[in-house]
């Protein structure tokens, strides 16, 4: 089946048509900058846009960031807040005309790792984690997906964790790899004595300089680069609309 996949970030959308019996990206990726918070209703134009850049008629799967249960979006801690409670899926597709499904964008990246990269085959606990705008998580038991697994809004001196060491808050902070990853480290111990974990898997822009900083991590838990890197949510909204259209 081939799926346009797009993936909802802080500051783009980007995606590209997948084939989701491989996982393979069909064509060049595409991007739309999306400098400052969308309202749902330019994020549909957006998106409207990316089909048109494809000339694409056919299914559509999006990774939003933030809660997402059927179509209807519960958290949007770095997007518009008119997004929360609202039907995305239906006013997506009121304005694109295609079939869309929504998924948790973290949970995308984890479903194309554990169906095609880092996770593949892996029993026990598997953690992916993303660092991006924000800090995004996907749970996964035995390839089971835990679905909207908020991780990055565990507390830390009274805020998300994501406030301080995510790939923005890196930036913001003006911090080296080397002191990032130290506050990193805390972050995933957290994680490991909350979870056990058998692996992490890291994805998001960050991820394509990982051993930039994992050296720098003192932990217990394998660690690994997500396979698909900042492509993952991509592959993976794609697999899961074609999992679920």
């Amino acid at each position: 089946m081939k799926v346009l996949g797009i993936d909802i970030g802080g500051s783009a959308l980007k995606g590209a048509p997948v084939d989701t019996k491989t996982g393979k990206q069909l064509a060049e990726k595409h991007r739309i900058h999306t400098p400052g918070q969308l309202t749902p209703q330019e994020t549909a134009d957006a998106i409207a846009r990316f089909a048109s850049h494809y000339d694409w008629k056919g299914p559509i799967g999006i990774g939003f960031p933030g809660v997402v249960h059927g179509s209807v979006i519960r958290t949007s801690a770095n997007l518009h807040p008119d997004f929360i409670g609202l039907d995305a899926g239906a006013l997506f597709e009121e304005v694109v005309g295609s079939e869309i499904s929504l998924v948790n964008d973290a949970d995308a990246a984890g479903l194309a790792e554990a169906t095609f990269g880092a996770g593949l085959n892996r029993r026990g606990a598997v953690l992916l984690l993303t660092f991006g705008t924000g800090v995004g998580s996907a749970l996964f038991i035995d390839g089971k997906l835990y679905p909207n697994s908020e991780f990055g809004h565990l507390q830390h001196l009274g805020e998300s964790w994501e406030k301080f060491i995510s790939g923005a808050a890196k930036t913001r902070r003006e911090l080296s790899y080397a002191d990032w990853a130290t506050e990193v480290g805390a972050y995933l111990r957290e994680l490991e004595n909350l979870l056990w974990p058998e692996l992490f898997i890291v994805g998001g822009g960050i991820s394509a300089d990982h051993a930039q900083w994992f050296p720098h991590l003192k932990i217990r838990t394998p660690i690994m680069p997500a396979q698909f890197l900042n492509e993952a949510g991509i592959v993976g909204a794609a697999l899961h609309a074609a999992r679920s259209l």
